[in-house]
């Protein structure tokens, strides 16, 4: 079976974690050996590559093609307009990656399927590159192309004409599947196939151990958050919480974004800013370290379809704490998995830290939780639905 991963979601070598979720579950698929896949990224085109562009200077610098841990990934280019781009987005997303794929059949690769992440606008652009191709395709569903992009008409109407045409539909969580049916969509084409987590990259550590090597201090406790630094995912609760915590507790923040120099005037304010470190950005290899280390992780965002970093945290023997939103209950189901904040506050995370450590479970417990989470049954779910797709489509066309 040969498959066309779609998605502006992926991994390259000017952004080395974006996306880094559906790279994975690609990842896991490719090693049943049953299938061949090629990669299509699409990126924004932007000239620049001076640093104070920012993230379009990272579009810039992102290579035409790559090989990305063993497979083959084309970034082609597409046009966004500001103002009124995302009403037109996927039309040029499909169009900037139209000579790409045309290309790729070509020199050989003829695809049997486009295997599209992200509704909007990924999963629409999917749906117009499949009709000119005459090839099926299936979307997955990974948050706010569901839970938040359909409150604006347009967008919404094209993430439906999408779904009344693709083959399937899939999600990383029941709740997200449970949202597009309400939107309209068919039943009989959703699949949950929840996002699982690799357990011998993450696997916990001593946590003196790790934080030796991170020369973080053995004393006391720390609260970890990992993530893009945005106001969606909430660090700024985490400090606030923290000022309301015991001086014993240290707050780390993993990652890069444009609230860095916010939450750090945040944390000056608040008095708390000597128990606040900016890790910066933490390569995938490295962050069982990091999750090792901590007493808890602390995930605050108010919008998630599946977050990968609870699973990982969990993993490593990390109970989290989290905001109860989408696909966060189905993760947090037990009390060996951390808690769930009763608000979405600086004070419902200070609560929730209160109540995790009023009843902290065991590391091993954790640690067993997680393994329940491994990658075999959706790897093994999107093989059968493949499969399926495409012999619906053999009977079909033998029928036509």
């Amino acid at each position: 079976m040969r498959i066309l991963l779609f998605s502006s979601l992926y991994p390259s070598g000017a952004r080395p974690i974006h996306g880094i979720f559906v790279e994975t579950r690609l990842r896991e698929l490719l090693k049943t050996g049953e299938v061949q896949a090629k990669v299509v990224a699409p990126v924004p085109w932007f000239p620049l590559r001076g640093e104070r562009f920012g993230e379009y200077a990272r579009f810039a610098a992102t290579p035409r093609q790559e090989q990305w841990n063993g497979v083959e990934v084309h970034h082609p280019r597409f046009l966004v307009f500001p103002g009124f781009g995302m009403s037109i987005t996927p039309f040029t997303m499909a169009l900037g990656a139209w000579r790409t794929v045309r290309r790729l059949q070509r020199e050989g690769f003829e695809f049997d399927l486009i295997d599209a992440h992200y509704y909007y606008p990924d999963g629409v652009a999917a749906s117009l590159l499949a009709r000119w191709l005459r090839k099926p395709f299936v979307v997955t569903a990974r948050g706010t192309d569901l839970n938040l992009i359909p409150e604006y008409t347009l967008p919404r109407k094209l993430i439906m004409a999408a779904e009344r045409a693709a083959s399937a539909s899939i999600g990383v969580c029941q709740a997200l599947m449970d949202r597009l049916r309400e939107l309209g969509g068919d039943p009989g084409k959703t699949h949950t196939l929840r996002n699982g987590v690799d357990l011998q990259r993450f696997v916990p550590e001593a946590r003196d151990q790790a934080r030796v090597r991170l020369g973080l201090p053995i004393e006391g406790r720390m609260l970890l958050c990992v993530g893009h630094l945005i106001e969606r995912k909430g660090q700024y609760l985490a400090i606030e919480a923290l000022a309301q915590m015991p001086v014993d507790v240290r707050l780390v923040l993993a990652g890069e974004g444009p609230d860095r120099a916010a939450l750090e005037r945040q944390a000056s304010a608040l008095g708390v800013r000597e128990r606040v470190q900016f890790a910066g950005v933490v390569p995938q290899t490295e962050l069982k370290w990091w999750y090792s280390a901590a007493d808890a992780l602390a995930l605050c965002s108010s919008r998630e379809g599946w977050a990968n970093v609870l699973l990982e945290a969990m993993a490593c023997g990390t109970p989290v704490i989290a905001t109860d939103i989408w696909g966060t209950p189905e993760v947090v189901s037990q009390p060996a998995a951390g808690v769930l904040m009763r608000e979405r506050t600086g004070a419902g995370l200070a609560e929730a830290w209160q109540r995790l450590f009023a009843n902290l479970p065991e590391r091993a417990a954790t640690r067993r939780h997680a393994e329940t989470f491994s990658w075999e049954s959706t790897t093994q779910g999107q093989l059968r639905l493949f499969q399926r797709i495409l012999a619906d489509q053999r009977v079909a066309h033998r029928e036509a």
